[in-house]
């Protein structure tokens, strides 16, 4: 593929699980800062849709999603490329995995009154299947083991978490 999409083709592009887009982000390594921006206007839209709009809130829900972004793309590179044999370096799953981000940018629409809930759970179900043809684009494996990438990386991702929760002294709601 020669050609180049603008971030909002991209975007789009993503959204509609298209394989050449996650293909077209994976390859492209100045699209790293293009997969944050669409982390943090996907953070950005939670704290909309939330109705918790306040600057601070937005900043620390923009700061927690890069940082869980950050981690979710390590955990998902070790274990599909170092534990499962895929192919991909942190960078493509960077990009491809901020890029399924992109539905997230919905969660806004849970500020109108009647649609939390549905919203919330199509949002959700969107970026899961996202995530997997992220993971699977840039793994170059099939969707089974993109499914085992994703499962395993969430129980580790959470673990972590839990772990790090505990060592700060935070509660940990379980």
């Amino acid at each position: 593929m020669n050609t180049r999409h603008s971030f909002g083709e991209r975007l789009l592009g993503a959204a509609r699980l298209d394989i050449d887009t996650y293909e077209e982000v994976e390859a492209d390594t100045t699209a790293t800062l293009q997969a944050a921006l669409v982390v943090c206007l996907s953070a950005a839209s939670v704290a909309i849709g939330e109705l918790n709009t306040g600057l601070a809130a937005v900043l620390s829900g923009v700061a927690a999603e890069l940082l869980g972004w950050l981690l979710w793309s390590a955990i998902t590179w070790l274990i599909g490329d170092k534990l499962l044999g895929g192919t991909a370096t942190w960078g493509e799953l960077q990009r491809t995995i901020g890029f399924a981000q992109g539905p997230g940018l919905l969660s806004a629409l849970r500020a109108i009154p009647g649609l939390d809930r549905a919203v919330e759970v199509v949002v959700a179900l969107w970026k899961l299947v996202a995530v997997i043809v992220a993971i699977r684009q840039a793994l170059d494996f099939g969707t089974g083991k993109a499914i085992l990438t994703a499962v395993l990386g969430f129980v580790a991702y959470v673990g972590l978490g839990v772990l790090i929760a505990i060592g700060l002294g935070v509660p940990v709601p379980i």
